[in-house]
């Protein structure tokens, strides 16, 4: 069993909360209520992601997880909303699906753009998943294997969000796309934004004028902490492809307690057993 399922497994028998019942049905009767208020124009931004998954998923026996949709919902007031647009979990000739994708409700162009953006790479994403489970089907064939061995065979395919922090004006949160099968590859996309602004925030906005020099200080200090005393680390020299400089398209967000965290691409500036590298910026 791959890392994926472990961490769905850990989610799946995370104890629930006392109360969480009551807090997840008033979710539903107000998200409802605002559902039918906004439903011409929510029907039309998320009608291409609907005929999307009817297209991908047409005949699977799917399983919506409602309750945990719900209680994606993280406040009920404020400039926006992070909504669970689409959750569920299924399984189709070996690709088990795990799919969670949120999206922005607020009178805004920001909210819009985001939620395109989204949508964009969650339908890429699943194309190019079963484009890959195809293509190794057609060669593990091609190549001399048989069905038996080939039985048993399954590919794991992720969406899923985090919101890292949240206010009445301000959310941060990211989205990260897997697939894991001979190889396991993971993507994360950051979402810094303002709703009052109605506008991304910027490494800048937290940390200053100075902010491309303090990164690099905090990171080229906690890769020199990385290494053993065998001189051993997973992160890469800078002549060969490591960390120089952050600049103006490094990922980030930002802990409930204020602190950023860069972050960089698997593979990026370290081996891929270090995954995805993060460095909070103190």
């Amino acid at each position: 069993m791959n890392e994926f399922k472990n961490a769905k497994e850990e989610y799946d028998n995370t104890p629930i909360p006392a109360g969480l019942s009551e807090r997840v049905q008033a979710g539903i009767q107000e998200g409802k209520a605002r559902y039918r208020a906004r439903r011409g124009r929510t029907v039309r931004r998320w009608g291409a992601t609907a005929a999307c998954f009817a297209i991908l998923l047409a005949g699977l026996n799917l399983s919506p997880t409602l309750a945990k949709a719900a209680a994606g919902v993280p406040v009920l007031g404020g400039l926006f909303r992070v909504l669970t647009v689409i959750s569920y979990d299924a399984s189709d000739g070996g690709i088990n699906y795990a799919v969670s994708v949120p999206g922005l409700e607020a009178d805004s162009t920001l909210a819009e753009r985001v939620n395109a953006a989204i949508q964009e790479k969650m339908d890429a994403h699943l194309a190019k998943a079963r484009q890959d489970w195809d293509d190794y089907r057609e060669a593990f064939f091609a190549t001399g294997g048989t069905e038996e061995e080939w039985a048993g065979r399954e590919m794991d395919v992720i969406v899923s969000y985090e919101i890292k922090s949240q206010s009445e004006t301000r959310v941060s949160f990211v989205v990260t796309l897997g697939e894991g099968w001979v190889s396991s590859m993971e993507e994360r996309y950051y979402y810094n934004l303002d709703f009052s602004e109605d506008r991304d925030l910027t490494l800048r906005d937290y940390l200053g004028e100075n902010w491309v020099e303090t990164c690099n200080a905090a990171i080229e200090r906690q890769i020199a902490d990385s290494v053993d005393e065998e001189g051993f680390t997973f992160f890469f020299a800078p002549e060969e492809g490591g960390f120089t400089t952050v600049d103006e398209t490094t990922g980030f967000y930002v802990r409930e307690d204020g602190t950023v965290v860069v972050c960089f691409p698997e593979y990026s500036i370290a081996a891929g057993a270090a995954g995805i590298p993060e460095f909070p910026i103190n």
